[in-house]
């Protein structure tokens, strides 16, 4: 990896679906720790670019249009994790061949054989996570279970106090929580299950977008698991 000779920098952030970049999703965490690798390194963020597009495809006009402004002005390309840049073996190693700096804030220092292993990874993992989403998904179908859940909390249950939220929420979470479990003895991280989750259809009790959090503490109400 090329290190950076400037002062200025780029930032890349990059979430997979229409409906994360729409609620902020995962953004908020890869801005913060981008800003806080800017500021160790005495960098200061010059554009930002933003990409709502799967990490598998080769071509993103977004990531496009940070490199370019990065080559014209001499900027240093900054990104939250590897991933975030490609999930595509081969863009990453096109991208490490291009020569334009570049820092990922969980290994800023990370040598080039480290990078090519983490994008080896990196391809591997949303190949597996893509393979074990589909066999899950197909395998509730098959079993005549619905995909998704179609109502919030409602006002009448927050009205009833906690006793009755609890009740509800137990309920609530019966099969995103199956399809959780299933995913988590199946090795997926927890981000992963968030997404495997989002991308069925399930909603949070309040009717939001399941992130990491949010699918741990379900787990962790979930005996045995």
């Amino acid at each position: 990896m090329t290190r950076p000779s400037s002062t200025k920098a780029v930032a890349y952030y990059r979430v997979s679906t229409q409906k994360q970049g729409r609620s902020g999703l995962g953004l908020e965490a890869q801005a913060a720790a981008v800003l806080r690798l800017a500021t160790e390194r005495g960098l200061t963020i010059v554009a930002e670019f933003t990409e709502v597009e799967s990490g598998r495809k080769k071509n993103r006009a977004q990531l496009d249009a940070a490199t370019e402004y990065a080559r014209r002005t001499g900027a240093v390309l900054l990104i939250a994790k590897l991933d975030r840049l490609t999930r595509n073996l081969a863009a990453g190693a096109a991208f490490l061949e291009s020569g334009i700096p570049f820092m990922a804030a969980d290994s800023p220092d990370a040598s080039r054989m480290e990078l090519q292993i983490r994008l080896v990874i990196a391809e591997q993992e949303a190949a597996l996570i893509s393979e074990r989403t589909r066999t899950a998904l197909a395998a509730r179908k098959a079993r005549g279970l619905s995909m998704g859940n179609t109502h919030a909390l409602t006002a009448e249950t927050r009205a009833l106090g906690p006793a009755k939220q609890r009740e509800e929420a137990v309920s609530w979470e019966a099969q995103p929580r199956a399809l959780a479990v299933l995913l988590r003895k199946q090795g997926m991280p927890l981000a992963a299950v968030a997404g495997a989750l989002n991308e069925a259809s399930f909603r949070t009790r309040r009717g939001g977008l399941w992130s990491a959090a949010q699918v741990k503490r379900m787990l962790d109400r979930t005996p045995g698991v």
